[in-house]
């Protein structure tokens, strides 16, 4: 049999599977991948800061981590396509987590958890980070977490194209169409419907949504917990030098880190309370005068004369119940495989990708167990908690 296996969402989620897919010697069929948006205006693989670390509280999201930072580092070869070489700018300034006394425990079990799994992360007391960040304050900071390789940032939208290019060049259609429904007999999906009237038959059916994955598994009659939740990002200027800056997690939830010479980014994520589903992509500027720009004058002092000079918008697609993607087939519908809910961002693209091509071609996981991002974890009781959300 040739399996025609059919995903709905184009981003880099679902070209990475398709990538991944394509690139497994074993697998003998046809990849299609549905996309309304080509140009991927609105689209979290474009709009996402586009960091990545294996500071992470649980096991399976530092692993994730791990991958994901050699996958990138040897993108060159892994994705090219006719002699060119992908590049996407990765470097590796590292993360840096700040932790009041009320969180210095956590930061140490945390350390404790990533130095076991291989992680070249310290942990450093005021005077030390002051000793290695001289424009840091320590106000109010017991200590803080350093990632001293395998962490820092990259262009989000370069990995998009080289995954989406790849997985073309091995022979994946992309259709431009919007999907709205699947046509569905005895537990099983039988084709997507797009919006044209149009059916795409398959064998297998992926829901790579990103922040509207929710809606696709409604079709099936699944309440997917992953919510579309809007995450503005401000670009600020600093005449002073801040040198040797990682990317920074405050105690206040806020992150910032170095975009160029003398340009920063920042961002923070909403109280609750302001944090709604299918907000519009509107910048909330109140956001940086009100919350951010306070905060990063605390952190840093040199920060107190700051020009903030551009701002976006975009979603994460957050799983609501334990903040930790769902990947996998459901367990009452025998082909339809989800990955969504990865409010940890592009960074975790790799690993899933590679995973579901696995769980594809072969009914199982060949590398990395990604069995611990189950949709069935929910009733075995069996969440997932990250305390490292960003």
């Amino acid at each position: 049999m040739n399996p025609h296996i059919v995903i709905v969402g184009g981003g880099v989620i679902g070209s990475a599977i398709a990538s991944f897919t394509l690139a497994d010697p074993a697998f003998r069929g046809s990849v299609t991948v549905v996309e309304r948006d080509p140009t991927y205006a609105r689209a979290s693989s474009a709009l996402s800061a586009s960091s990545i670390r294996q500071q992470f509280s649980t096991a399976i999201n530092v692993e994730i981590g791990r991958f994901g930072i050699e996958f990138m580092r040897g993108i060159g070869d892994a994705l090219a396509v006719g002699g060119e070489r992908p590049d996407i700018g990765l470097v590796e300034p590292g993360y840096l987590f700040l932790a009041s006394p009320a969180g210095a425990g956590i930061l140490e079990r945390n350390h404790a958890l990533q130095r076991a799994h291989g992680v070249d992360v310290a942990l450093l007391d005021p005077a030390a980070l002051r000793a290695r960040f001289p424009w840091i304050s320590t106000d109010g900071i017991a200590g803080g977490s350093l990632g001293l390789a395998g962490e820092g940032w990259f262009d989000g939208w370069s990995l998009l194209q080289a995954f989406r290019r790849h997985a073309r060049a091995l022979g994946a259609r992309y259709v431009t169409a919007e999907a709205v429904g699947f046509d569905t007999a005895a537990h099983r999906v039988a084709a997507v419907r797009l919006a044209d009237g149009s059916r795409i038959e398959g064998d297998a059916f992926v829901d790579a949504a990103g922040p509207w994955a929710a809606s696709v598994a409604r079709w099936a009659g699944v309440d997917l917990p992953v919510r579309a939740r809007r995450r503005c990002v401000f670009v600020f200027t600093c005449a002073t030098p801040i040198p040797r800056c990682p990317l920074v997690v405050d105690t206040t939830g806020l992150w910032f880190r170095p975009e160029g010479e003398g340009r920063f980014i920042c961002g923070i994520s909403p109280d609750a309370a302001n944090d709604p589903d299918d907000a519009p992509l509107d910048v909330d500027h109140a956001l940086f005068d009100d919350v951010l720009w306070p905060a990063l004058a605390a952190r840093v002092p040199a920060f107190e004369a700051i020009r903030q000079t551009q701002s976006w918008a975009g979603y994460y697609d957050v799983h609501t119940v334990d903040r930790n993607g769902i990947v996998g087939p459901h367990p009452g519908w025998t082909n339809l495989v989800f990955a969504n809910g990865f409010g940890h961002g592009i960074q975790q693209s790799p690993a899933v990708g590679r995973g579901v091509a696995e769980w594809l071609v072969h009914a199982g996981y060949r590398t990395l167990d990604l069995s611990p991002l189950a949709f069935e974890r929910f009733a075995r009781g069996e969440a997932v908690v990250e305390l490292n959300v960003v």
